[in-house]
């Protein structure tokens, strides 16, 4: 441990900073609590004393990444830190803001704390758009299915071959009429929520596809490499890069699976060896995407044209390790079907190996930019 340096840990909320010191030795002291605004956080930078004296953390929550930022811009050097993989003492029945501040200053003083990667600021925008997007989605599912109870309730169906939300569909909507004016107005509405949802949707993909297009170079070569694999279309992509951020800061594949939290669970001792469901840990965002382009490995090796058209301009490796890809987990899909697994434990299985290859081409494309990048310098 340098000479002189201070830890200090900070409990965050909406309005105020629990902020305590811990030093060399057993020295720890309670700062107070400070309104969590800039100013009063610029002040309590210069109380604490000298910034390249300074090793700040705080929890990852609600609050985002402000703080991390402005700490960061004061020259002040800044760790988020995982609230799950914070120790706990079982016994330790008492939580209050200082209590809570004290107990990450020492933690991080011991070193036992695990930061989170944080991105900067333009990889944030773009998260919280696909999130947005993915918010969008969620509220067109629930206008949908609430339109189609209320016409399920009143015995309203739609001619035979007629598939849900196509243009045919569309157009037997509006030749619903009622003979009761309440039930009207309820299907109007209903049919209002969907459309503006199917509108918001719509409008947020356009977003993505011009932020897309306003990317570094660098950054863009990841998304378009990502699309070079089945199942993977521009949004899902684009999730995943968000969501990731850099693939080489994972050494290994596993420990890229192990982020998603699509790995299982295990509670072992001695010769027992306990394994059960996936832990669910890490991100969910990004496990929900995993889970939904899984489900094209479960028809043999193809290319199809919009595949091809994706991989269109892309590297021999990128398209031989998404060949590969189709190869391995369609395999894998056929053999745990056999020995009687159900569709969704397969699928999880899947998309645990599906996200071994994300992260090779991942790589792959950040080693190629990085050496473009060198030869061009």
């Amino acid at each position: 441990m340098a000479k002189g340096i201070r830890f200090v840990g900070l409990d965050v909320h909406g309005e105020t900073i629990a902020a305590t010191v811990a030093e060399e030795g057993e020295t720890v002291t309670d700062v107070g609590i400070v309104p969590n605004r800039p100013e009063a956080v610029r002040r309590l930078v210069k109380r604490l004393g000298p910034v390249q004296k300074l090793r700040v953390c705080y929890e990852a929550g609600p609050c985002g990444y402000v703080l991390y930022w402005q700490l960061t811009g004061l020259g002040v050097h800044c760790e988020v830190v995982a609230p799950s993989l914070i120790p706990q003492k079982p016994g330790d029945r008492v939580k209050t803001d200082r209590r809570d501040a004290r107990k990450l200053a020492q933690m991080y003083r011991a070193g036992v704390l695990t930061p989170v990667w944080v991105p900067d600021m333009q990889h944030e925008a773009l998260r919280d758009l696909v999130r947005a997007r993915e918010a969008a989605k969620r509220d067109e599912l629930v206008a949908r299915h609430r339109l189609r109870k209320f016409l399920l309730r009143t015995g309203r169906r739609a001619p035979e071959g007629t598939r849900a939300w196509t243009k045919r569909h569309g157009q037997w909507l509006q030749s619903l009429r009622f003979e009761h004016l309440a039930q009207e107005v309820v299907f109007l509405d209903y049919r209002h929520e969907v459309d503006h949802a199917c509108e918001r949707v719509m409008r947020l993909e356009r977003a993505i596809d011009e932020a897309v297009e306003r990317m570094p170079a660098s950054q863009r070569a990841v998304v378009d490499g990502l699309q070079g694999l089945r199942g993977v279309c521009k949004v899902t992509a684009v999730t995943v890069y968000t969501e990731v951020g850099e693939f080489s800061r994972f050494a290994r594949p596993d420990r890229m699976m192990g982020y998603t939290g699509l790995v299982s669970g295990e509670h072992s001792s001695g010769s027992r060896i306990r394994r059960g469901a996936i832990t669910r840990t890490g991100n969910a965002h990004l496990r929900r995407v995993l889970i939904q382009a899984a489900w094209a490995y479960c028809r043999r090796p193809h290319l199809s044209p919009a595949l091809k058209k994706r991989q269109a301009g892309l590297c021999d490796q990128i398209k031989e390790i998404s060949w590969k890809a189709q190869h391995r987990l369609s395999g894998r899909y056929r053999r745990l079907i056999s020995r009687g697994k159900t569709p969704q434990q397969t699928i999880t299985a899947v998309a645990r190996e599906l996200v071994g290859f994300l992260w090779a081409i991942g790589v792959e494309v950040e080693r190629r930019q990085e050496s473009q990048g060198h030869a061009a310098a």
